[in-house]
């Protein structure tokens, strides 16, 4: 009996070992596209607080800015 239970323990180790690997993988691949997203984001907002520069200087040219 000692032996058939060992044998079960280490099938699900290993099991859990291999779920695990899935899990790292997917995790890595995550976290690649969090950083491809948060690079986006950045490039978004560089743009967006030049257009909001840009604005402002037209309605100063129109004189149509707020006080």
């Amino acid at each position: 009996m000692p032996e058939n239970t060992a044998d079960l323990t280490l099938s699900l180790l290993r099991r859990v070992d291999s779920k695990l690997d899935l899990l790292t993988g997917d995790v890595r691949e995550v976290k690649n596209r969090l950083g491809i997203l948060e690079s986006q984001y950045a490039s978004i907002s560089n743009r967006q607080d030049r257009m909001d520069g840009r604005i402002e200087r037209i309605e100063r040219r129109l004189e149509i800015a707020d006080a």
